[in-house]
C-alpha cells in the first residue's frame, strides 16, 4: 500500500517491540507519579513533625520562662552580720560572723555578744539594719557581703560557708 486514503486506511497493529516500549513508558510515568505522591506524603507528615515539634519547644520555654520569674523573686540574697545588744541591732564586720562560736538558729557568740546574720535589705558598718529579717530564706542562695556562701539553694541542699578568695 503506498497511499493511504483517510477514513478508509486501518493503521496497522503494533508490533511486539513496540507494545513492550509503550507499556515500558506507561509503567515508568506510574512508578514516577507514585514515586512523587510519597515525596509529597513524607513532606507533608516532615513539616507537622516540624511544627509540633516546634510547638512543643515554644510550650517548654513558656514554662521555663514562667517558673523562672515565679521563682526569681529571692534567688540570691546578700546576708549582713550584725550584732544584738539588748533589742538593739547594728551592722558590723562580716569578720564576727565568721569567727563566732555556732549556737542556736545561726547566732553566733563571741566575747559575751550575739552576732547573727541579718537576710537581705540594706545595711552599713555601724548603721542598724534595714529591710531584711533574721530568717533564712528558703530557697534562696545567701551570700555575705565578703563573698563567702552561707547557703546554696535549690532542695533544701545546705553547704558551709567558704569564704573566696580571702
Amino acid at each position: 500500500m503506498r497511499r493511504q486514503e483517510p477514513g478508509v486506511t486501518q493503521p496497522r497493529p503494533p508490533t511486539v517491540a513496540e507494545a513492550r516500549a509503550r507499556d515500558k513508558a506507561r509503567r515508568h510515568a506510574a512508578e514516577a507519579q507514585q514515586a512523587e505522591e510519597a515525596a509529597a506524603a513524607r513532606r507533608r507528615t516532615r513539616n507537622r513533625r516540624l511544627m509540633g515539634g516546634a510547638a512543643v519547644v515554644g510550650v517548654v520555654a513558656l514554662v521555663a520562662v514562667g517558673y523562672r520569674a515565679l521563682s526569681s523573686s529571692n534567688d540570691d540574697v546578700t546576708a549582713h552580720c550584725i550584732i544584738d545588744e539588748n533589742g538593739v541591732q547594728q551592722v558590723v564586720d562580716d569578720d564576727y560572723c565568721a569567727r563566732g562560736t555556732p549556737g542556736v538558729g545561726g547566732i553566733f557568740i563571741l566575747g559575751g555578744h550575739q552576732y547573727r546574720y541579718y537576710y537581705g535589705g540594706t545595711g552599713t558598718v555601724g548603721q542598724a539594719p534595714r529591710g531584711g529579717t533574721t530568717v533564712l530564706p528558703k530557697g534562696a542562695t545567701v551570700t555575705t557581703k565578703s563573698g563567702s556562701t552561707i547557703q546554696r539553694g535549690g532542695l533544701g541542699s545546705k553547704s558551709g560557708g567558704s569564704s573566696s578568695g580571702s
